[in-house]
C-alpha cells in the first residue's frame, strides 16, 4: 500500500520530484525574503531606533516614514 503511494503507477518520479522542486523553491524564497526583511528592519532601527522626541516627531510627520511605521507596527 505504501509503495502504491511512492510508486503512483509508474508517475511517482516525476510526482514526488515536481513536488520536491516547488517545496524547496518555497523554502528557498521563504529564507531570501525573512533574511531581506531582517536587514531592511535593522537598517529602520539603527536609523530610526534612538530618535529623541523632537526627531522622531518630524519623521513621522514625513509621507514615507508614515507608511512604513504603518507596516511595522502590525509585526
Amino acid at each position: 500500500m505504501i509503495e502504491n503511494l511512492f510508486f503512483m503507477n509508474g508517475y511517482g518520479i516525476y510526482v514526488w520530484s515536481a513536488f520536491s522542486f516547488t517545496l524547496v523553491s518555497f523554502l528557498t524564497l521563504f529564507l531570501i525574503i525573512k533574511n531581506q526583511y531582517i536587514k531592511e528592519k535593522n537598517k529602520f532601527l539603527e536609523k530610526f531606533g534612538s530618535l529623541n522626541s523632537e526627531r522622531a516627531a518630524y519623521a513621522k510627520s514625513q509621507s514615507i516614514n508614515k507608511e512604513i511605521l504603518l507596516n511595522t507596527s502590525n509585526i
